[in-house]
C-alpha cells in the first residue's frame, strides 16, 4: 500500500501550489510530455483521445448546422497578412517567421499562420462571385502558432491545436446571426459534454478580436477562482471583405461587400476540464469526454474464474460504453490509484466474493461512492451511473461558480474582494475605456465579458461613479 500511496501524493495539492497541482496532473496522468522546442508539447495517446473525443463531437454539431470541412496551407505571405491592418497589428508580436526554403533566402517573408483569415478571405475572393454562392460555411482542424513568451501546456503554448470556423453571407443580418448561433452551439457544447457552466457575453472594444466588428465569448470559472476563456465567436462585418475584395453581385444586379465571421476552439478545453473537474487526487473526466468510461479492476485474478468473468463483462459493456480491463499483474490498490489519477470516470470492481453473490462493485471516481450492483443489472445501471457522474460533476462546477461570483458597487469594493479571494465579479460600468484600463490596473482583472442577460446592480459606474451602462464580468484570467 505505500507504493499506491506515494502514487497519490506525487501530485501537489491544489490549496498548496495550484500551478504546480495542475503541471503534475498534466504529466502524471500522462497527458503530455515537454518537446524539445521550448513552449511546445507532445500530446500523448491518453491526452490526444480526449482531444478526439471533443474533435468529434463538436465536428458531428457543425455539420449538423451545415457547416463543411476544408483545410488550409499552414504559410501565409507576408503582403496577404498586410492587407488587414487592425488585424496584423494584433498579432505581429506573436507572429513566427519562415524566411529561408533551404538555403535559399525567400523573396517574400512567410508567416507561420497564428490564424488564418486572411488565407480565407484570399479564398473567397475567388469563389463568391454571386449572391447564388452564399453562403459559405467553412471549417478547418489543424494547428496554428503563436510565439508566447509564457506558456504552459493545454493552455498557452506556441503550437497549439484547434478549430476554426470561417463564413461569409450576404447581409450584415445574416453573419450576426451565424456568429450567435456558433456561440451557442459552444455554449450547450461545454455545458453538455464538457461538464463545465458558462457566461455568455460580448467582449469590450478593448478585448476584441484584432479586426472584428464585434466579438462575443464563453467564459469559465476555473477551480481557482480564475476565468477561462473557453470560445470566441467573432463578427467580422464588411471589414475584411472590403480589405480583401470579397464582392458579389446581388439580385438587384449591384455589386456588394460581404459579410463574415470567424470563430473557434482549441485543446484549451482539456486545460480547462482539468481546472474545473481535477481533485488532489488527478483527473475528473465527464465520462462523455473520458476515453475510458469504466476501467474493469479483477480482484484476486490469479483465483480460477475470475479473469474469464471480467472479460466476460467487458464483452458486454462494450457495446454500450468505452472500457477496458486491466489484466496487469500490478496490485488491485495499484490500479486503483492509477485510475484514479487519470480520471476515469467508473471502476468496476470483480473478485471471487463478488461471483460467488452475482454482483460487481462500481466506485465513481467523482466521489468514492461505492455501489453493489447485480451482474445482470449491469446494461441497464453503468449507463444511468455514467449519466448521474455526468450531471453531478456540471452541478458541482455550477455551484462552485456560483459561490464565487460576487457584486461591487465600488473599485475599492474589488479590490477587497480580490484581496481576499478570486472569482467572477459583477460590477456596473459606464462604456469608458479608460475605466475599463484603470480597473485592470488596480485590480489586475479584466472585462471578461459584458453578458447578455444583464442585471442592474447599481447606477453608478464601478470605476468613475457616472452613469452606468451595463453590468460586466470582471475577473483575473488565464
Amino acid at each position: 500500500m505505500s507504493k499506491d500511496k506515494k502514487l497519490v501524493e506525487a501530485i501537489t495539492s491544489m490549496d498548496e501550489d495550484f500551478a504546480r497541482w495542475y503541471t503534475d496532473i498534466v504529466k502524471k496522468a500522462d497527458l503530455v510530455e515537454y518537446a524539445s522546442v521550448k513552449g511546445c508539447m507532445i500530446v500523448r495517446p491518453y491526452g490526444y483521445a480526449i482531444w478526439e473525443l471533443i474533435q468529434n463531437e463538436l465536428d458531428r454539431r457543425f455539420k449538423e448546422t451545415g457547416h463543411e470541412n476544408v483545410y488550409m496551407p499552414m504559410f501565409i505571405p507576408e503582403s496577404l497578412l498586410q492587407k488587414e491592418k487592425d488585424h496584423v497589428e494584433g498579432f505581429a508580436p506573436e507572429v513566427a517567421w519562415v524566411t529561408h526554403g533551404g538555403s535559399e533566402k525567400l523573396a517574400e517573408r512567410l508567416c507561420v499562420r497564428p490564424t488564418s483569415e486572411t488565407l480565407f478571405c484570399d479564398h473567397y475572393k475567388d469563389i463568391v462571385q454571386s449572391y447564388r454562392d452564399l453562403p459559405k460555411l467553412y471549417n478547418q482542424w489543424c494547428s496554428v502558432v503563436r510565439w508566447e513568451k509564457t506558456t504552459r501546456p493545454f493552455l498557452r503554448s506556441v503550437e497549439f491545436l484547434w478549430q476554426e470556423g470561417h463564413t461569409v453571407h450576404a447581409t450584415a443580418d445574416e453573419a450576426q446571426e451565424e456568429t450567435i448561433r456558433m456561440l451557442n452551439v459552444y455554449a450547450s457544447f461545454c455545458e453538455e459534454i464538457l461538464a463545465i457552466p458558462v457566461i455568455k457575453g460580448q467582449k469590450t472594444e478593448k478585448e476584441k478580436f484584432a479586426g472584428a466588428k464585434a466579438t462575443y465569448t464563453i467564459e469559465s470559472l476555473m477551480h481557482d477562482g480564475k476565468a477561462l476563456q473557453t470560445g470566441t465567436s467573432h463578427n467580422f462585418g464588411d471589414g475584411f471583405a472590403k480589405a480583401f475584395g470579397i464582392q458579389y453581385l446581388d439580385k438587384d444586379n449591384k455589386l456588394k461587400y460581404a459579410h463574415q465571421t470567424s470563430w473557434g476552439m482549441s485543446t484549451r478545453l482539456i486545460g480547462a476540464i482539468i481546472m474545473v473537474h481535477g481533485d488532489d487526487s488527478g483527473l475528473v473526466l465527464p465520462p462523455k469526454v473520458a476515453p475510458v468510461q469504466v476501467i474493469i479492476v479483477p480482484v484476486q485474478q490469479n483465483v480460477e474464474g475470475v479473469l474469464e468473468k471480467a472479460y466476460e463483462l467487458k464483452e458486454r459493456l462494450s457495446k454500450i460504453c468505452r472500457v477496458k480491463i486491466d489484466d496487469s499483474d500490478k496490485m488491485p490498490g495499484w490500479k486503483f490509484a492509477e485510475y484514479e489519477m487519470r480520471g476515469v470516470p467508473l471502476r468496476l470492481e470483480i473478485g471471487p466474493k463478488d461471483i460467488q453473490k452475482d454482483q460487481v462493485v462500481l466506485v465513481k471516481r467523482e466521489n468514492r461512492e461505492k455501489l453493489f450492483v447485480p451482474m445482470d443489472e449491469l446494461e441497464t445501471k453503468v449507463p444511468e451511473v455514467l449519466d448521474e457522474i455526468q450531471a453531478s460533476l456540471y452541478n458541482k462546477a455550477l455551484n462552485l461558480r456560483n459561490s464565487r461570483t460576487f457584486k461591487a458597487t465600488t473599485i475599492e469594493e474589488m479590490e477587497n474582494i480580490l484581496d481576499d479571494t478570486q472569482g467572477f465579479i459583477k460590477a456596473m460600468w459606464c462604456g469608458d475605456a479608460e475605466c475599463e484600463k484603470e480597473v485592470k490596473d488596480r485590480t489586475a482583472a479584466t472585462a471578461r465579458c459584458i453578458p447578455f442577460e444583464q442585471e442592474k446592480i447599481s447606477d453608478k459606474c464601478v470605476c468613475c461613479g457616472k452613469e452606468a451602462k451595463e453590468i460586466v464580468y470582471w475577473g483575473r484570467a488565464y
